[in-house]
């Protein structure tokens, strides 16, 4: 493509919504009650693209004090070009946490706006390999009573989705409880997942693993604190062998996955297109998990990680997280339903196939 080629960004625009939770929320290690969310909108050739990313509204800061100038007037064709030039621009403020989500944000919107220029869904621009995303209802927080446990996840059950993952860690002498009750609410039919947020001390994540292993947990998430990958390796060497250790969603650049996975420290490596660097490295991720023959998962967002992930082999399941299946229904046409426990892509929508409902969201404007 020559200059005269080109699709030249006209704008950005950044905006930050917070919208409270239906109820108070926990898991092993905080509590939350509302949920920040950041949009970026891109325009060029005729079209917008959307991107998002939940965190704190200062992200939308660094957006627009630092990334914006370099989006404007570039191609929108070339977007390996314009994220590495982000991914530079933020190397003195550190290229993870909320910097990065920054950078994740405008990445995003820049794959939904070359979708919309060239009017296809972005799984087919990308190269669809799967018709659907599996999902797993997430959620349990720690903070909910029993029969609130019970409802949602007997809920998920009983609308089909064959998965469900719960909070635990807060207090652990009550887990193993909780557990025993989320099977009996979900039967045996319905995978059980749990994830403790890193709550746990090495040993302490054994003994409970083996205590899980009782009521068929196939899935332990953050045992321990990802930052400590040899012991999450010691766990996944001892735990109980039909139970897959999970991590991956605070990687916000590929070498930390790439560690994550030389260490051995999980069977299931998770990415989040919010924070990785958008749907750019969160391709890079899976392709990097599908090299070592390790399955892949999408962490929240269900509804902006539903095009990428059914782009690669490898990937396996996606979190249908409570919270943000609440908001992305609110806040979004285009958001697509479970059925049969997966999310198939909309192949008559453009894009992410998503579009942003503003006058609904203008009352949880920052």
């Amino acid at each position: 493509m020559d200059d005269s080629d080109s699709i030249l960004i006209d704008d950005l625009k950044v905006s930050s919504y917070k919208i409270p939770t239906d109820l108070h929320e926990a898991d092993g290690t905080i509590s939350w009650d509302s949920t920040t969310m950041v949009l970026v909108e891109i325009k060029g050739g005729g079209k917008t693209g959307i991107g998002y990313t939940y965190g704190h509204e200062a992200t939308g800061i660094i957006i627009e004090k630092t990334l914006k100038k370099l989006v404007l007037k570039k191609n929108a064709m070339n977007i390996e070009s314009i994220t590495s030039a982000l991914i530079r621009a933020i190397r003195n403020n550190g290229n993870t946490g909320i910097a990065m989500m920054a950078v994740s944000a405008v990445d995003n919107a820049l794959w939904d706006l070359k979708a919309k220029i060239f009017d296809v869904p972005l799984c087919s621009l990308l190269g669809q390999a799967k018709d659907e995303m599996l999902i797993y209802g997430s959620g349990g927080f720690t903070s909910y009573n029993d029969k609130q446990l019970e409802n949602q996840l007997g809920g998920w059950a009983s609308e089909g989705i064959r998965y469900v993952k719960m909070k635990i860690g807060t207090h652990p002498a009550d887990d193993v409880s909780r557990v025993k009750k989320a099977r009996e609410a979900i039967g045996k039919n319905t995978g059980l997942f749990v994830d403790a947020n890193g709550a746990y001390t090495v040993k302490q994540a054994l003994g409970k693993a083996r205590s899980f292993a009782e009521y068929d947990v196939s899935w332990y998430e953050e045992p321990v604190t990802s930052d400590n990958l040899q012991g999450l390796c010691f766990i996944r060497e001892h735990a109980p062998y039909k139970m897959n250790i999970a991590a991956g969603e605070y990687g916000y650049n590929l070498p930390y996955f790439d560690k994550m996975i030389h260490q051995g420290a999980v069977d299931i490596l998770q990415a989040d297109a919010t924070r990785c660097g958008g749907i750019s490295y969160y391709i890079k991720a899976g392709n990097l998990a599908e090299a070592y023959e390790i399955p892949f998962s999408s962490h929240c967002a269900p509804a902006l990680h539903l095009h990428a992930s059914v782009t690669l082999k490898n990937f396996y399941i996606g979190e249908y997280f409570y919270d943000h299946v609440r908001i992305e229904k609110m806040l979004f046409d285009g958001v697509m339903p479970s059925k049969n426990g997966c999310l198939v892509p909309d192949l008559q929508r453009a894009g992410v196939g998503l579009e942003f409902k503003h006058s609904d969201a203008e009352k949880y404007k920052i």
